[in-house]
């Protein structure tokens, strides 16, 4: 995005646009938080190897509760795919070519088919419940970094729906730190993919066997990258403690970049700590449901303090929008 694009306010706050998108985040979120539901549950051939209609129908055939999961997640997909669609037609007629607004919705559209072209290969390959092929690791990853850059494209929209100014994203030195932080977060988020599929895949019966299991040569690859997950995230946790103070002890008092600076130091604390219960308590669905929403969340606030930062750097304050 260019220099001038960036210093532009948006057009006057349209409420009900603004109040759309926002919905259109949260909504997603829950839709994302479903999809990790049937992945834990392993209701992911609920439907069949068809896609997108349930075993061949458009209403599932039995009733299931892998057929339900599975349907629930189909259907409230489906409602996330027309609402994305009209934001799009809202932010199309509303806002010139080149606007932010416009240009998030459109980066919205394109992220979310391929969410769902990336879901349906999940199934109609058979990469889902007791599948541990490295295909499906690997789609696996890819759908969960497609899921981060559609919740990002939409949180800028909404940002930007909000009446705040979006950053120049260009890359500098001064840039570098704030972007490796949010770069070191997908890396995170991908190994907590592999780990979550091999915790239900290959559910430890103990603590101490999951442990034994982690380290033994002869274990499935996907047992053995599980001890990666909590490593990489005490090293990234570090970083971001750092680079964030760091942030804070320059930031204005109050303001929005110092808000945002605190929400992602204390939703990582809580990450990290949701964490060690999730490896405690043997990754319980429930379990898997929190950390993951913090980890949504996580990146949404990380994406917006490294906007708000980025505006700081280049002169335009806190970023609201007068």
């Amino acid at each position: 995005m260019s220099k001038s694009a960036a210093g532009k306010s948006t057009q006057p706050v349209l409420p009900k646009f603004r109040d759309y998108v926002w919905f259109t985040l949260g909504y997603n979120i829950l839709v994302i938080l479903w999809g990790a539901f049937v992945r834990a549950t392993g209701s992911g051939m609920g439907c069949g190897g068809n896609w997108p209609l349930c075993s061949g129908q458009v209403f599932p055939p039995d009733s299931a509760a892998e057929t339900l999961v599975e349907y629930i997640h189909r259907v409230s997909s489906g409602i996330a795919l027309l609402l994305v669609v009209g934001m799009l037609i809202w932010a199309v007629r509303r806002f010139p070519r080149r606007h932010i607004i416009r240009r998030g919705a459109v980066f919205s559209m394109a992220f979310m088919i391929s969410e769902a072209l990336l879901g349906a290969g999940l199934v109609l390959f058979g990469w889902v419940v007791d599948n541990a092929s490295l295909g499906r690791v690997v789609v696996q990853v890819i759908h969960l970094l497609n899921t981060h850059f559609l919740l990002a494209a939409v949180a800028v929209t909404a940002w930007a729906a909000s009446g705040r100014k979006i950053a120049s994203w260009e890359v500098d030195r001064s840039s570098l730190p704030a972007y490796l932080g949010l770069f070191s977060l997908l890396i995170l988020s991908a190994a907590g993919a592999v780990t979550a599929l091999g915790d239900t895949i290959f559910p430890p019966e103990s603590l101490a066997a999951g442990i034994a299991q982690d380290f033994s040569p002869t274990s499935h690859f996907l047992i053995r990258l599980r001890i990666w997950h909590p490593l990489i995230a005490v090293g990234i946790g570090l970083y971001l403690l750092i680079l964030i103070r760091l942030i804070l002890e320059q930031a204005p008092r109050p303001s929005t970049l110092r808000s945002l600076g605190w929400f992602v130091l204390a939703g990582y604390g809580l990450q990290l700590a949701a964490g060690a219960l999730n490896v405690y308590l043997l990754a319980p669905v429930w379990m898997q449901i929190v950390h993951l929403l913090l980890a949504d969340a996580i990146w949404i606030g990380a994406l917006l303090l490294t906007n708000q930062w980025l505006l700081y750097q280049q002169g335009t304050g806190s970023g609201k929008v007068n």
